[in-house]
This record gives C-alpha cells, structure tokens and sequence, in this order.
C-alpha cells in the first residue's frame, strides 16, 4: 500500500501526517516534542514519530507532500509590497532576505531537511557518517515532493476522513497563498458507484478581505498574541455586550448576500505592517489597543462579544448561500475559523445543513492529513468498483463514522516507559490497574484535580481525553482553581466538559456528537455543572463513546458515584507550553502545579508523597521562561 507523508511547516503549528492505503495512521505537531507552542519548524520529530509508528523509512515512502505552495505565496507578499509601495518598506526589507535566501528554493530546503534525517537514521543503523553525501545531494531513497496548495489541504482534511458521502467544505482561515475563503462539494463516489473521493472547487474570495484576519486584528486590539490568543477572544466574548456591531458592519466590512464580504483596509495593517490594525482603527473606536496581556476591561469585553457577533453572522450568510445554491445537505469545516466553536454551535443549529463535520486539526497543523490525503486520491488510488459501499452511501448518504480515530493519531507509551519516567524523577508510584476507574472517579467526587495521561497523544489543538486534566464539573469553586492554581491563566477562561454521548442530550442543547469538542452547546440539565457552564449558560461539548476506552470507563465510573455522566476537562499543560507529549512531560507538568494526582497509565502518582526538591526542579524547569 502507497505512504504518503505530509508535512506543514514554516509558518505556525508545523505537523506531520503519515497515510497508508488511504488512512490516517499517524499526525503530531512539532510542538508536542520540542515543548516550544506552536512551533514552526520543520517537523523532523513529527516524521520521525509517524515513521517509527508504522515501522517505516524515509525510503519506504512513495510520496512526501507539502500543505501549500510558497512560490504562490510568494507572489502574492510581492504583489502586496508593490501595490503599497513605499508603506510597509521596512516589513518588506525584513522578509525579503528570508525568501531570498531559503523560502524561494522550498524544494531543495525541503530535501535538504530530508536527507538530513535520512543521514542520522543511517548513521545511527550503520554508526558511520556520511556528511559529504549529503553536501553532494547523492543519498538515495528520498520520495518525490508535491505540493498542495493552502485551502485545497484544508478541504481535503475536512472532506476526506470525513463521515460523510457527499458534502459542501467551507474552508475559512486567515490566508493561504491568496485564498482567505473558499468553499468546495465532496464526493465520495462517482456516477458508476465507484469508490473515488474528489473535491471539486465552487469559488473563493482573496487576500487581504479575510475572516481570519479581521478576527485576529481584534484578538490584537483587545491584547492577545496574533495566531494563538484567538480562543481567548471567543471566550472573553460572552462577558460583554455587543454594542459595536453596527459600528463594524458601517465603518469596517462589507458583507454581501452571497455572504461575501469586502474590508475597509483604512483600518488595518497586516498586508505590509509592523502591526495589525492601523491608528485610524484606534481613532475609530477611540481606544488605543491594549498592552500584550494587560488585564481586560468591560471596553475589550464589549469589543470581543461584537466581532463574535460579526463572525457568526457572516459564516451563517455563507452557509445560507452554499446550502442554496448546492442543494447538498451536509457541510465540512477547516481553517482556523472552524475553531471558533461558537460559531460552529451557531451554525449546527441555525444553518439549514442536516449536519456538520469539521476537522478537529482544523488550522495549520491539519494541512498536512489533507496534503497526503489529496495526494494520495489523485496520484495514486485506483478507484475500485465496490457496490455494497456504494449501496449502503446511497441508502444512508452519510458513513458509519469519520476516519480521524478520534483524533488519537500521537504516540503511545507503555507502563514500563512511565515506570521508567517516574524513576528518572525519583518519585513513587502505585500500581493502581485493578481499580484505576473508580479509583480515580472517586478522587474526582471527593474534589481532587487528577492528570491524566493515557493512550494515543491526541492530534489538535484540544484534549480530547487522552492528555487531560480531570475535575468535578459540580464544583463551583472548581474553574478558579484549574485556571489560577494549575493553568496560571486569565479567570476568565472556560473549561469544557466531557460527557457520555447516550446522556448528553439531556444536558446540553446538542442535536448530534460532539467528539472533538468544536461545537458550543447550551447547558439545560437540571443539576449545576458551574465548573463548565460559561457565563452565558452554554458549554463546548466533547461527546464520549464506548469505543474510547481511556475516557469512557472514567467518566462511566463518575456517573455510577454521582448520577452525573460529565467531568471537566482542560488540555494537560500550563500557560505558555503546549499539551504534554511524553511520561516525562507529564510528570514534570504535575510537580510544578497543584494536581493532586497523576494516572499515566496503569500508575498513580500522589502529589502528598512527592519529594519537595523534585517538585522545586520541575517549578523551575516548567516557569524558568517567566
């Protein structure tokens, strides 16, 4: 079976993504092992990873596929430059030189970063060096390079492993090459009932009318870091009122009946500034922007609640018209746009689709699953004549399930690896296999705040589960403690629940499976859940099954202690990292904050029986960057 290798990189949240025959067998961001957040790097620990996963070389791949096309992107930096010119000379200045010296070569940067991995697997199989190879670009066993471009990845990330068999993909992000928005139809099979996945192109509109970047404009009005601080917006967006909306639509987009739309670039500054948004957007709303993560005041609410408002609308008017124009009746996601859960909330419920899809690796880092994906569906699958496949899509127009695996596509570690962790530490554990559930379900009801490091790391940007910290979502002191204590973020962040897929619908006002906890949903059970119910009553909903043998079986064991079949869940990390990848990781992350317990595996770690000095080392590893 064919091994395409994707790959994103060089812009924010690099990844890797293996496929093989068709499937998803493995996807991590760079991240999660070189600890820095959002790491644009070459993913060179993210390949390594997927090909240890399948057991496979650099030379066992047939294809390696890049998310986008530079030259493009490229061209369109320079377009921009000169259509401004001379504003925005010394962001010009800066960049040239990178593109000069690197980014307009991509495919020999790309082999070169290649073949360097090439060279350390061998010298580490042969213990020899071969450094004068590589300068002489002679090492053989690199696979062909292609290149998807940007939004065409992202359709085929929503599309692809998606459950359904024909869908409209709506793909919304900042900017690719020049596309910001771009809607696609998907189809699994063709007119004779072969099994031949396609996405066929609708329309896009271009750079710089971008959601994406109105949106970040106002994450950098409001004092959030750009490309990261997004979800801080949407969750500071329910403390206020959204009494600017007007103010937006009459000074700073157009919107159309299709749903396009068209900025005001007067207001902003991200084609060939220092910065996002120009003076008169300051002028206009008669605030400078706030200081970076300055302390937020019922202004920068009010301001956040009306650009939420705005971009739900849009994204509804958008959907409004796909729905109309295809006739089609199921709608994927991607782009960093699909991440805002609101409006996906919004859309699920308001939108004329039957359902909704969306990629739970929705930004950048999803690109590369899509890249192999299309590659893979174009260049090498042989469509096959299956018609029990093809009867069954006909008969129930959608698939059993998505093929994401519920996202767990990270790796795995064995309790002798976390064994092997804790004595690298030099803490004590306890074996806890024969009672792990209810042992740790009890620990939750009595008010403890428990790490819990299980399985397959999970690919995004959420904890889905497998890298979570677990609490009681009946505690209402519980929010505060998590964000202040064990987070060290701002208050007012929510936490989402997790809640058994059969009781969720009694609840949360929620008409299909949330898995990948993308859709925010309104809390109507009779019973408080104030750890996870948001200021305006809702809650973004993760949506558990059976089949999820890490996450289940606790939250199941939670129900059976107190009629309640949800807990809270945030991302396993502090403020500043990303989720936590390795035994290590965890235990260090554990140390250093106030969990009361860590379950890696079949191991429980008390944090009463930890020695103080490991927990002063952990401290100072953890905030040494504060």
């Amino acid at each position: 079976m064919q091994k395409i290798l994707g790959i994103s990189a060089f812009y924010h949240d690099s990844a890797a993504a293996l496929i093989i025959g068709g499937e998803i067998v493995a996807a991590a961001q760079e991240e999660r092992f070189t600890r820095i957040k959002h790491d644009p790097s070459f993913p060179q620990h993210a390949i390594q990873y997927c090909l240890d996963f399948a057991q496979c070389t650099f030379d066992e791949i047939d294809a390696i596929v890049f998310y986008d096309k530079p030259l493009l992107k490229f061209e369109r930096l320079l377009e921009t430059y000169l259509a401004h010119a001379p504003r925005g000379f010394r962001s010009f200045a800066r960049a040239m030189p990178i593109w000069l010296k690197e980014k307009l070569y991509f495919k020999q940067l790309l082999r070169r970063e290649c073949r360097a991995m090439i060279h350390q697997q061998r010298s580490l199989m042969l213990n020899t060096h071969i450094d004068t190879e590589i300068a002489k670009d002679k090492l053989p066993g690199l696979a062909p390079l292609g290149f998807s471009e940007h939004h065409l990845s992202h359709a085929a990330s929503a599309f692809y492993p998606s459950p359904f068999e024909q869908a409209v993909v709506l793909c919304l992000d900042g900017v690719g090459e020049w596309a910001t928005t771009s809607a696609w139809i998907g189809h699994k099979h063709n007119s004779s009932g072969q099994y031949h996945p396609q996405l066929t192109p609708l329309w896009e509109l271009h750079f710089p009318n971008s959601l994406g970047l109105l949106y970040s404009a106002f994450t950098y009005y409001c004092g959030f870091k750009v490309n990261a601080g997004e979800y801080k917006l949407m969750g500071l967006a329910p403390y206020g009122k959204p009494i600017y909306v007007e103010h937006i639509y009459r000074h700073l987009i157009d919107v159309y009946d299709d749903g396009s739309f068209k900025l005001n670039m007067q207001y902003f500054d991200y084609p060939t500034g220092d910065r996002m948004i120009t003076d008169a957007f300051c002028e206009l709303f008669e605030a400078p922007a706030l200081a970076h993560d300055a302390p937020v005041t019922e202004f920068q609410k009010d301001i956040a609640a009306s650009i939420q408002v705005v971009i739900e609308e849009v994204v509804l008017k958008i959907a409004q018209h796909l729905f109309t124009s295809t006739d089609c009746s199921y709608l994927c996601l991607a782009g960093g746009v699909a991440l805002n859960c609101v409006a996906n909330g919004r859309l699920l419920k308001e939108s004329p689709f039957k359902d909704i899809w969306i990629q739970p690796a929705a930004g950048d880092a999803g690109g590369a699953v899509g890249a192999a994906l299309e590659y893979y569906y174009q260049q090498f699958h042989v469509p096959l004549n299956n018609d029990a496949t093809a009867k069954d899509a006909a008969a129930n127009d959608t698939l059993a399930s998505d093929n994401m695996s519920h996202a767990y596509l990270g790796p795995e570690y064995t309790n002798e690896e976390c064994m092997a962790a804790c004595r690298e530490w030099g803490v004590t554990y306890t074996d806890i296999r024969a009672e792990k559930f209810t042992q740790t379900a009890q620990i939750i009801a009595d008010g403890g705040v428990v790490g819990w490091f299980q399985g397959r790391m999970e690919f995004g940007p959420r904890a889905l589960g497998h890298r979570s910290i677990i609490g009681d979502a009946r505690c209402p002191k519980m929010q505060s403690v998590m964000n202040l204590k064990i987070k060290q973020r701002e208050s007012f962040r929510p936490f989402a629940p997790i809640v058994l897929a059969e009781h969720a619908q009694d609840w949360f006002d929620l008409s299909t499976p949330s898995p990948y906890m993308l859709l925010v949903a309104e809390v109507i059970g009779k019973e408080p859940i104030p750890a996870v119910t948001h200021v305006d009553n809702s809650a973004r909903v993760q949506t558990v099954t059976a089949q999820q043998s890490h996450i289940y079986p606790l939250v199941s064991a939670f129900h059976a202690l107190t009629n309640v079949p949800i807990v809270i869940n945030t991302s396993f990390n502090v403020r500043g990292e990303p989720p936590v990848c390795s035994p290590q990781d965890a235990i260090r992350c554990f140390l250093a904050t106030d969990m009361d317990y860590l379950v890696l595996g079949d191991i429980m770690l008390n944090k009463a029986h930890m020695p103080q000095a490991q927990i002063n080392q952990a401290k100072e590893v953890t905030f040494a960057k504060d």
